[in-house]
Formats: C-alpha cells, sequence, structure tokens
C-alpha cells in the first residue's frame, strides 16, 4: 500500500493525515498505538512497513474468528450442499404459496 509521497527516504518526516495508513490506524489501533506512528511518522524515527505491522496484525485478529467459523465448511463440501438443499425446498414451499394465491387473486386457478 502506499503511504505519504512526501516519505522518500527513512529519514524523511511525513504527515499521517496525508498517509492511507493512517485512515486505517484510525480504525484499528488504540491511542497509544496512534500517538506512536504520529511521533515516528513526523520526527522520522520509523519507516512505513513498521507504520503498518500493527495495522496488519489487528486486521489479522479481526479476522480470525470469521476464518475459524468458516473452517467447518471448507473442511465438508456436504454440509454446504445440505444448507443450500435445506434452503431450496424452504424456498421452494414458500413460492408454491405465494404462487397460488397470485394465481387466486388473478382468477386463474384451475
Amino acid at each position: 500500500m502506499p503511504t505519504d509521497p512526501a516519505r522518500v527516504k527513512l529519514t524523511d518526516s511525513g504527515n499521517p493525515e496525508k498517509c492511507p495508513v493512517w485512515q486505517l490506524h484510525k480504525v484499528y489501533s488504540d491511542e497509544q498505538t496512534q500517538d506512536w506512528v504520529v511521533d515516528g511518522c513526523t520526527k522520522a524515527k520509523m519507516g512505513c512497513v513498521e507504520c503498518k505491522q500493527p495495522v496488519i496484525d489487528a486486521i489479522k485478529d479481526e479476522l480470525m474468528p470469521m476464518q475459524e467459523r468458516i473452517e467447518k465448511y471448507q473442511s465438508d463440501p456436504e454440509l454446504i450442499k445440505q444448507i443450500i438443499f435445506e434452503g431450496s425446498e424452504k424456498a421452494r414451499s414458500v413460492a408454491k404459496e405465494t404462487m397460488a394465491e397470485v394465481r387466486e387473486v388473478m382468477g386463474i386457478t384451475y
């Protein structure tokens, strides 16, 4: 991901407000980490790769429960087929009732 274009070299100071990674820090990082980013970026104490790591870790942590839940479906394709089958049966039943009602209202019942 591109970062602050003003930071060409590690020794160049940056501005977090001009960096798209900062927007992710606002969402995923606590106040202490945000302060660390502002200090490190504006005073050229760290590189952009180092700045991205807390965001990467936070996103991975957020995704972990979802990845754990999806594992049961990935490991059992038959379960997915069963869920689809059951959903189709329920939808078919509701659609049948709806179509009967539509035909009755339209006066095309046989």
